[in-house]
């Protein structure tokens, strides 16, 4: 407990030290499945940076413990993060030409036992399993920034994207959505004509067209790198208001 209470307080003076730099510029998080996360460090409470994504009505904000921080740049000085939880302990063989005893120990405190030379502190390992990013998005249903809302991750080939939808927009003319679509409401400007209007949709990368149709939920995994979008299936959006509460969960390939 004294040694995680040192680390936090590192973390925290670490926070402090660089704060002022980061509301310069954007702050870059690099996470140990390899996600890159980019925006403005705003606080560190209880062994979690909170990161402000984005501006005005398209802000939003995620959080990490620092365990799952690999480095953080402020302002182009990166900072490694150091883990807080206590690791596995592996065995430890001794000079295998003198002695071939092997210690176990799942005590974080204990060491192995002394050899000719010096006493030998049992080594840590950390489970390099990736696990999943989880975050939620508001997807607005009207055409601010183009009809495209900007999930604020950047996926890479070969990740598995999860995404669900729920909630009701309004499509206007009366018409009320919820992310399935209406499939009876004919749009001859809408993105996916083969699929129903109004729906959620996603794409990866801002030069793409190949749409993907969510509606309530969607598993796929990303042929390209690049933003994943979110947006609405309908052509005219100017006037269309509400929005679709999005949840997304992304595991990275290796």
């Amino acid at each position: 407990m004294l040694l995680k209470s040192k680390l936090v307080r590192l973390a925290s003076c670490l926070f402090l030290m660089f704060s002022l730099l980061s509301i310069a510029a954007a702050d870059t998080l690099r996470l140990k499945d390899g996600s890159i996360i980019k925006g403005v460090i705003v606080a560190f409470s209880g062994g979690q940076f909170t990161v402000v994504i984005g501006e005005g009505a398209r802000q939003r904000r995620m959080t990490f413990y620092a365990d799952e921080i690999e480095s953080i740049e402020f302002d182009k000085i990166a900072v490694p993060i150091v883990n807080t939880k206590t690791a596995t302990q592996l065995p430890v063989k001794k000079d295998a030409s003198k002695d071939s005893t092997i210690v176990v120990s799942n005590n974080p405190a204990t060491t192995v036992p002394k050899t000719d030379t010096d006493a030998t502190t049992v080594p840590t390992y950390t489970n390099t399993t990736p696990k999943p990013v989880q975050f939620n998005v508001k997807v607005l249903a009207d055409n601010t920034a183009n009809g495209w809302t900007n999930s604020g991750f950047m996926v890479k080939k070969g990740d598995k994207i999860r995404i669900t939808g729920k909630g009701t927009i309004s499509l206007g003319g009366g018409n009320y959505s919820t992310p399935t679509g209406i499939g009876s409401l004919a749009d001859k400007d809408k993105l996916m004509q083969n699929n129903a209007t109004g729906a959620l949709i996603a794409v990866v990368g801002d030069d793409n067209n190949d749409f993907i149709f969510v509606g309530n939920t969607k598993e796929f995994t990303a042929a390209r790198d690049g933003s994943l979008f979110l947006g609405i299936n309908e052509g005219n959006l100017d006037d269309n208001s509400g929005a679709f509460e999005v949840s997304i969960e992304i595991t990275r390939s290796n």
